[in-house]
This record gives C-alpha cells, structure tokens and sequence, in this order.
C-alpha cells in the first residue's frame, strides 16, 4: 500500500477486528469505540482472526502425531517458527522459542544468564524484576548521559548482559540498540532487548543491529492470542534448566535421570499454543508487507497528536531524555487540576475514547519524571485515523 494514497483521516492502514464497536455514553447513548490503547494490547487483524479460523479445521498434536490432521498442525507451528525467525532477522545461531508474551520471554531468559545484568530504571517491570543479579542505571536528562553511564557499569559490574528497551511504553521513545550492542559487546556482555513496543511498529533485524536475545508479545503486535518469542543465541538457552519440565522437552527419560533436549524444544515443555505461534506469524507477515507504510502513518499521525496536544493550555506531555529525536507512536501527558484517572474516566464516558491511565508498569521512571501517582497515555496503531487524534485532542480541550 503506497503512503501517498493514504487518506489519514478516514482509512485505517489495515483491517482490524472491532473497528466498528460501539461504546455506551454517559448519556445513554452509544457510538464508535476509539482505540488509543494500542500499547497496552492491540485488537487482532482481520487476517490474523482467518488464519486461526483456517488453523481450527485441522488443529492436533504437535510433535507427537502420524495422523494427517497432526501433520497440518506440526507443519502450522514450525512453520510459524520460520516466519517469525525471518521477521525479525534472525540467523542460524540463533534460537526462537514460543513462550506467553514478553514477561514470560525475560523470565525464561533470566534462568539462563550466568552473571551479573545491566538495565536502566526506564524499563518495564518486565525488564526490571526476573533478573537474579541485577545492577540498575539510573538514567540521565540526555541519551547521550544515559548511555555513558550504561557504559561505566558495564565496565565496572563486569556484567554479562544489557537488558534495555527498544522503545519507552511511557514516551514512545526508540533507544539506540545498534549503539548499546556495540558498547555491551565491546565490554563482553550481551544485549537483550525487551521488543514489546518497538517490533510492533518498527522494523527489527535482530542480525544486522548486533541483538543478541529479542523478546516481544504477540497481543501487542495484533495476534492477541497468548503467545510471545524469545529468539536470540543457543548457547546459554541450551545450557540451562528447562523452563517447563515436561513432555516434549526431552530426548529420554529413565526412572533414574533424564536427558534433556536442545533448544527451543528444551524449553517448550508441554503442548504449546499452537494457535497463538500461528496468529502472531501472520501478523508478521501482514506487518512486513505493509512495509515503510507503517512507519509513515503513525509517525503522522504522532506528530498531528503532539502538535495538537502542545496547544492545549494546562497539557503536559511525558519525555524522558532531552535529546531524543525519534518514538514510536506512544504519547503520555498529565492535565493540569485533573487526576489521570478522572481524565480516562471522562474520554471514556463523553466520547468513547480508549486511553490508559496509571504508572504503566514503569514505577521508577514515573517517579523520576515527577509523575508518581500516574498518567494518561494515548497509543497509535495500525487502526488509528487522524480524525481519531482530533476527536481527543477536541475532548482535552474541552475537558
């Protein structure tokens, strides 16, 4: 789909499920539901919602089967596997497993780093609480401060890992992951990269940008059906304890010892999703045909939002470094008189709008930024229209 021939303010980039529901108003009245809750989890697409529906006609077994239907579905699963592996560009030496979504990703992650982890107090707590041994940056005004101070504990932790977010879920805004590799790799650590907000909107090649362990959730990138990805190198992912115990993540087991099978079956313990592993392959592959026309819409889109919103007398929008130039379409702001509660509450029973309220499951960087008792945070998306951003920036203004 070319950009040129987008029309912002009346087409969506792609068919998404729900656009057409209805939210009931304070008045008794209904009208068109407005999605700005991209960031927290996304509606599915169209195709993904065909893909399963295709998928239930012959869903089996996995691994385990020789009848036909066991056959369609083991192929559907390792098939996603592929897909999802060339979405994100990964190689040969790197391993993808199928686990529940992002949080899920780290934890499994965090039983298999030998040593001490790096990460920033900007960070999910997804990204903050499953490491054992963990050494927190406090971050500074500028990237550039920021990244010299990741720099330094590097060097002086010793660390083995750099665990960092591709892109704020408060700001939006995208960190330097080719910089930060290149630094975690010239100090002999890995990075990881929690890839929940970035993947969805921005192209990752986890092999031309020196990642060495990516995760993401499959319900933020429009394939809302339990699953997420852990891809990155084999080596600390076959060296340690499985992540589940159980069938299918075993070569033989005996009454006295068990021999444990290689990843990523290691630690896909159990029948997996086969179902969500489809889903999220599909939308992998509706996302990369849409190519530089994702970028495009949103980056229009957020810039018509922050605009709009940096006219509006008593609006604050959230920004954690000075020097940042580029996000993906997440917005955060307070309003001044009004709680970030009450603002979410109004949107959504005057106008049907969708927003986010609360710290975000990012309590450390709210309270750094001033903001602890919470937000309000608008997410762009692929269903997202520029007459959808004047219907909230009209409903702040009249709030």
């Amino acid at each position: 789909m070319s950009t040129t021939t987008l029309d912002h303010s009346v087409k969506a980039l792609a068919a998404i499920e729900g656009s057409d529901t209805q939210a009931p108003l304070r008045d008794g009245s209904t009208t068109r539901y407005v999605n700005f809750d991209y960031a927290a989890s996304a509606p599915a697409l169209c195709s993904v919602v065909e893909r399963i529906s295709q998928l239930l006609q012959t869903y089996s077994s996995v691994h385990r089967g020789a009848g036909y239907a066991s056959q369609v579905t083991t192929k559907a699963y390792e098939t996603a596997r592929g897909q999802v592996a060339d979405f994100v560009g990964a190689g040969n030496e790197h391993c993808l497993i199928f686990t529940r979504n992002t949080t899920d990703s780290l934890n499994l992650l965090a039983r298999c780093v030998p040593g001490k982890v790096v990460v920033l107090d900007l960070e999910h707590h997804s990204n903050l609480l499953p490491w054992n041994d963990v050494h927190v940056v406090r971050g500074a005004n500028t990237l550039a401060a920021t990244i010299s101070r990741v720099e330094t504990a590097l060097k002086d932790t010793r660390a083995v890992l750099l665990a960092v977010t591709g892109a704020s879920n408060v700001t939006g805004e995208i960190l330097p992951i080719g910089e930060l590799a290149e630094i975690a790799h010239r100090h002999g650590a890995r990075i990881a990269v929690d890839g929940a907000q970035l993947v969805p909107h921005r192209r990752v090649d986890i092999t031309a940008t020196g990642i060495d362990y990516l995760a993401f959730s499959g319900h933020k990138t429009y394939a809302p059906f339990g699953s997420g990805v852990l891809v990155g190198l084999r080596d600390w992912l076959d060296a340690a304890d499985p992540y589940l115990a159980g069938g299918g993540a075993v070569l033989n087991v005996t009454a006295d010892d068990v021999k444990w099978a290689p990843a990523p079956a290691r630690h896909e313990g159990g029948s997996p999703n086969v179902l969500g592993a489809a889903a999220l392959a599909a939308a992998c592959v509706e996302i990369e045909s849409l190519g530089d026309a994702v970028v495009s819409h949103e980056a229009t889109l957020t810039e018509q939002l922050r605009d709009g919103l940096s006219e509006i007398p008593g609006v604050h929008t959230l920004k954690i470094f000075a020097d940042s130039t580029d996000a993906v379409g997440v917005v955060s702001f307070v309003v001044d008189g009004h709680q970030a509660a009450e603002v979410a509450a109004h949107l959504s029973a005057e106008y049907g709008i969708g927003v986010r309220d609360g710290r975000f499951c990012a309590h450390p960087l709210l309270d750094r930024l001033g903001h602890g008792s919470g937000a309000v945070r608008a997410s762009l998306g692929l269903g997202s229209s520029s007459a959808d951003v004047d219907l909230l920036l009209a409903a702040l203004r009249a709030l």
